[in-house]
């Protein structure tokens, strides 16, 4: 089996020696035992870093040829970082594995996700066993995005990032899927194909700073749902007729208090109504916008990477 590791990297210079070093044993180790075949690569994507990352990639591709590097021609994003490796790769190997630069997705995880992939799967999740070490606030928000997705209809596997085996015919399917706008935590799903979990703890990151601060999750969650689902399009249309049904409401309650003699001023009422549907029809026509322009960027069909340099 050959095995390629794909590993995207952005501003990874203070974690990048530990990285390759526990890899580079990891792999070593799985080749003596003839779990891998000894053609097997470690592969790093830089993605428009602007520190030390590309040289010292460079640098492990000449002390060893086991490392492999990608270098992007600007910081195109984690998704389209990790997409550009797997493509790159995916018809030199029988299976890839993803996983970030950070050392907090459990390596010896790859021996669980090789063996799983021997036994006939062709998609193997690295789901995490808990989030005892997450603090209140994030383990609370990170549950509620998994169970907001999972409402909008989108299949994605509970505690499971990008941390995942695939294998050349797996590869093969995500390479069907053109959209520009990627979640590929959503996409890989829909390739259908055999797949298994394997549970891991998630540890702490060895180096650096997380590349994921509050605003930029709730931003992925928010390209998540509306790159996977139209539920949110379809629940305008439900308030816009809950609305409606409400203004007749109103509309026979008026008539009726004009009738009986009830009816003096309402400013108060007129003003709450006023910023109310307003307010409503800002948000709704921001969310049909956000589809717009999804639509825009994917009719444009500018390409989701460009590769400057790839070293073997």
């Amino acid at each position: 089996m050959k095995l390629f590791l794909v590993i995207p990297c952005y501003n990874e210079e203070a974690v990048l020696p530990e990285t390759s070093s526990r890899l580079l044993d990891k792999y070593e180790r799985l080749i003596s035992e003839g779990k891998i075949s000894s053609e097997s690569k470690i592969c790093f994507v830089n993605d428009g870093s602007r520190d030390k990352t590309w040289e010292l990639i460079v640098d492990l591709n000449k002390s060893n040829p086991i490392f492999r590097g990608i270098n992007l021609s600007r910081n195109r994003g984690h998704q389209n970082a990790l997409l550009a490796g797997l493509m790159t790769v995916k018809d030199e190997c029988d299976a890839a594995i993803s996983m970030d630069a950070d050392l907090q997705d459990d390596i010896d995880a790859i021996d669980k996700m090789v063996e799983k992939y021997h036994e006939g799967y062709d998609v193997v999740y690295g789901v995490r066993s808990s989030r005892k070490k997450d603090t209140f606030f994030k383990r609370t928000t990170a549950l509620g995005f998994y169970r907001l997705m999972r409402s909008m209809g989108v299949d994605m596997v509970y505690n499971h990032a990008d941390f995942r085996l695939m294998s050349k015919r797996a590869l093969d399917g995500l390479e069907s899927f053109k959209e520009v706008n990627l979640f590929l935590r959503g996409i890989v799903p829909l390739i259908g194909y055999k797949s298994a979990e394997v549970e891991y703890e998630r540890g702490e990151r060895f180096a650096g700073e997380s590349k994921y601060p509050l605003k930029k999750m709730l931003s992925f969650a928010f390209e998540g749902i509306t790159s996977m689902s139209i539920k949110p399009i379809r629940m305008i249309c439900t308030l816009g007729v809950l609305i409606f049904l409400a203004s007749i409401g109103i509309l026979i309650y008026s008539l009726v208090q004009h009738f009986i003699g009830n009816t003096e001023p309402g400013w108060a009422s007129i003003m709450v109504s006023i910023w109310a549907i307003g307010g409503l029809q800002l948000l709704a026509i921001g969310i049909i916008g956000e589809y717009i322009g999804k639509v825009y960027l994917e009719t444009k069909s500018r390409p989701r990477f460009i590769i400057e340099s790839y070293i073997k």
